[in-house]
């Protein structure tokens, strides 16, 4: 099996649970793209890649009773199997899918593709989708035209380190015509609303490298995201925050 980034598997080791309880759920719409973009259906074949404790999956066990997760990290496999007890997940990266040749129709990732987005990872993806089979990427973007949602990017960004991140664009680099052709957009408004403990504080220390954090930086982080839920007109005494994102979709189309 491949090695898994340091940040990835210590954040995600140690903050399973908040990871689970903080990160932002998708836009119901998103059940529509699913069926009518990627064309899962009740005989589809799905895998879930990266499904780690299972946010994702909630969109897909309505749709398919054909569905497999792959996930490497052991506590978010055992969050997942306390969510969804009758779907099977296995361990596994994008680089050694323990799956057979051709056998799945369409292969998702939620807010996974950017930790495994290499040539490896995407000869693999092909080699375990059908001909004609279908990949679906999926992330949850922060509205940072927000002021408030800019300023904890500014907190966390300098602890990014060589982590991988969605932002950077990197995770287009394996889509140069040999496996895929290039991702089509699709785009959904998304508002993740709860108390500043779910929405800000859990999510974000449940970020990757701010999990792996030695515990004097991440209380400096811990600090900085308080003093801004207690002093922002925005999030000053609400009971209720509504945190924006929009749902970018992308569906990658097998070449044979």
């Amino acid at each position: 099996m491949s090695v898994i980034h340091k940040a990835a598997q210590l954040g995600f080791s140690t903050q399973a649970g908040a990871y689970s309880q903080g990160r932002p759920d998708y836009p119901d719409e998103l059940g529509t793209w699913l069926q009518h973009t990627l064309g899962i259906d009740a005989q589809s074949s799905v895998v879930d890649l990266g499904a780690g404790t299972g946010k994702f999956t909630r969109l897909l066990t309505p749709l398919t009773a054909h569905l497999t997760a792959v996930e490497p990290v052991e506590p978010m496999r055992q969050e997942f199997a306390k969510r969804f007890p009758d779907t099977p997940i296995v361990c596994g990266t994008a680089e050694s899918l323990p799956l057979e040749d051709a056998t799945a129709d369409v292969l998702v990732c939620a807010q996974a593709f950017h930790w495994f987005a290499n040539d490896a990872a995407v000869a693999e993806i092909h080699r375990v989708l059908k001909p004609g089979g279908r990949l679906g990427l999926i992330w949850n973007v922060r509205d940072e035209s927000v002021d408030w949602v800019a300023q904890i990017t500014r907190i966390i960004t300098p602890y990014e380190g060589d982590t991988p991140r969605f932002h950077t664009g990197d995770w287009r680099l394996p889509f140069d015509g040999r496996y895929f052709a290039q991702p089509e957009l699709t785009c959904l408004n998304y508002t993740h609303s709860g108390d500043a403990e779910t929405v800000i504080m859990n999510r974000f220390l449940s970020v990757s490298f701010i999990a792996a954090l030695p515990q004097a930086e991440k209380a400096v982080v811990t600090k900085q995201l308080r003093d801004l839920i207690q002093t922002h007109p925005a999030l000053r005494d609400r009971q209720t925050v509504e945190f924006p994102y929009q749902t970018q979709a992308y569906l990658c189309r097998r070449l044979d």
